[in-house]
């Protein structure tokens, strides 16, 4: 059995990997974490004012006209996308796209960013498992 390689030994004697500052680092963690907090709350208003209509709540509650302004706001103009029978799954099915392209959207984003200003250095190693 052979021992795993050390990455470190690839690099002449004396040089150090280079490393990415740390504050590079906290501000893309930080931007990233934002960006998938607010797409996941915009994600889970739609899919509570799914809930809502669906179970047929009173709309004339505070908390009820709260959700329903803000999914409104944030439903990414797929209101009547898909317009069909019934006012429920209308609303499922539109809402809850608007709700998953959310979802999408941070990932994409957050995957944009990291990748773009914490560039891979080459440090990762990869392994070929071969049996004879």
């Amino acid at each position: 059995m052979m021992a795993t390689p050390d990455p470190e030994d690839r690099l002449p004697r004396g040089e150090v990997a280079e490393e990415h500052p740390p504050a590079r680092l906290g501000i893309v963690r930080i931007v990233n974490g934002l960006i998938s907090v607010v797409t996941g709350v915009f994600a889970a208003v739609l899919a509570i004012h799914i809930v809502l209509v669906v179970g047929e709540a009173n709309m004339g509650n505070p908390f009820a006209q709260f959700i329903t302004n803000w999914a409104d706001a944030v439903n990414l103009g797929l209101n009547n996308l898909f317009t069909i029978a019934g006012e429920k799954g209308q609303v499922a099915l539109n809402e809850g796209l608007a709700a998953l392209l959310w979802l999408v959207i941070g990932a994409v984003l957050t995957t944009i960013i990291a990748r773009v200003l914490v560039p891979d250095t080459g440090s990762r190693v990869w392994y070929r498992r071969t049996v004879h």
